[in-house]
């Protein structure tokens, strides 16, 4: 037997490979192999139209008396379930100020925003099949989905789902995310959810490979890295849970160097969220300043930003098969961009320290323009937010990536954003960049998602699309 130099015995589990043997090349291989052993490509439409049809789907606009379970709560009128599981629908009010690290401006607003205070799970299975990485994922129908049916991780389950709290059906697959043992993590980090309509909500992102045989269940499907990234240039068919995972791949850094080191990438956040002075306060719903209640939706009363709406929901297909809840809709598409540069042969995107209400510490990486553009054109030029105006302008021979993708279907109802990715000069973005923006490697943003709240959801998005678009271009 082997021994270590202080004299332990160096069993079978004493050491092994920080990444897994060969993780980083089987994941490269995953993602050049665009034929997967059991889907072909283009069969995928023919089987999800298949799901489609296997399952009924319905989706009805209801007022709130119509809402079963749920009711205004007397008081505070937040919009609660008569369980006291899943979410509520809250106040929010939000002071920014120039705090003695800053340069900001003095910000206040007040909105509604979801209460959902337990940790989900989004887990992908992987397993190998002729020499190859598969990836398992799901046909899952959420209800503010605009095509409601989309693809979505092998798990996508809150706590009240996978602890049965609506007394529905076992979440399929679960087990392989909740026993030890089950399978060989891959990646395995607490993300937050938006932070605009959250408040302080995350998940656990997990990439978990199987170990012996996994059973197929209808409604799932094996795909490579490769076909994931075919499809991510598709409008409306992987659904965010299932990209903020795909931002969690575990991609080989094959560059040299980055404008900023390590180092100073995370100094520089450390002082972003430093000089932010935030204070986010619960407050009751009907407190809102500029916000109205009326008998099918809460609006803000200039028309801008979103509504809390209800629906009434079937799906032959889920743990529950009908049910009722609200939604948050937005009042019209969002825009989301990463502005990119290669410098010294190696690409870069510029982020930017976003601060949102339900965050839970303040900033995190965002894309350089995260914006609805109808919510600032009431405003000047000079008013509005950096970059968005040249992005809505720009040439489409620069936008080296664009499809439109839904948010959180399970939420938010016909919440889409236009994300690009688009090349700039010098001149349009300067390696100077603004205050609150910095050039960072896509290497070192895959770094962060390996550790929880360093990336918003739609900067993961944008980097899972980011990977897909590279390796369809190598």
């Amino acid at each position: 037997m082997s021994s270590h130099p202080d004299g332990n015995p160096a069993g079978p589990l004493a050491v092994r490979p920080r990444g897994g043997p060969g993780l980083a090349a089987r994941i490269a291989l995953s993602a050049a192999t665009t034929q997967g052993a059991h889907l072909r490509t283009e069969d995928f439409h023919a089987w999800l139209d298949e799901r489609r049809r296997a399952n009924a789907f319905r989706i009805d606009r209801i007022p709130f008396a119509g809402l079963e379970g749920w009711a205004f709560e007397e008081g505070t009128g937040n919009l609660v379930h008569h369980s006291g599981r899943f979410f509520t629908v809250e106040g929010l009010h939000v002071v920014e100020e120039a705090g003695p690290y800053g340069d900001g401006p003095y910000r206040e607003w007040h909105q509604p925003i979801i209460k959902q205070p337990e940790v989900g799970i989004l887990g992908i299975l992987a397993k190998e099949f002729d020499g190859v990485l598969h990836f398992l994922m799901q046909a899952k129908m959420e209800p503010g989905n605009p095509n409601l049916l989309q693809l979505s991780p092998t798990v996508q389950a809150t706590r009240s789902n996978y602890t049965k709290a609506h007394k529905g059906a076992d979440v399929k697959y679960i087990e392989y995310f909740t026993r030890a043992g089950e399978g060989r993590v891959i990646a395995d980090a607490l993300q937050s959810e938006h932070g605009a309509w959250f408040y302080q909500k995350s998940n656990r992102n997990m990439i978990v490979e199987a170990v012996g045989d996994v059973p197929l269940l209808d409604d799932f499907c094996w795909l490579t890295l490769g076909q994931i990234g075919e499809l991510l240039h598709e409008d409306n068919v992987i659904n965010m849970d299932a990209r903020t995972v795909l931002s969690c791949v575990p991609y080989e850094d094959t560059t040299q160097g980055a404008v900023l080191s390590d180092a100073e990438l995370l100094s520089w956040f450390t002082g972003e969220r430093s000089r932010h002075h935030v204070r986010a306060r619960r407050v009751p719903l009907n407190s809102l300043p500029g916000w109205k209640r009326g008998e099918e939706a809460i609006t803000h009363e200039e028309g801008r930003y979103f509504d809390v709406v209800a629906v009434s929901a079937q799906a032959g297909n889920r743990e529950v098969t009908r049910w009722t809840q609200p939604l948050i809709e937005p009042v019209e598409r969002g825009v989301t961009a990463f502005l990119t540069r290669t410098i010294d042969g190696v690409p870069h995107v510029l982020v930017h320290a976003r601060v949102e209400g339900g965050f839970l510490d303040t900033v995190e990486l965002a894309p350089t323009v995260q914006y609805t553009p109808g919510n600032y054109a009431h405003l000047p030029a000079e008013a509005r937010p950096a970059f968005l105006d040249f992005t809505l302008g720009v040439d489409p021979s620069r936008i080296r990536y664009e499809a439109v993708h839904s948010e959180e279907g399970g939420r938010f109802l016909n919440a889409e954003s236009r994300y690009l990715l688009v090349e700039v000069t010098e001149e349009e973005a300067p390696l100077d960049a603004p205050a609150g923006y910095a050039w960072v490697s896509p290497a070192q943003l895959t770094s962060l998602t390996r550790h929880g709240h360093y990336l918003n959801v739609q900067a993961r998005t944008l980097l899972a699309c980011l990977y897909a678009t590279a390796v369809r271009t190598r």
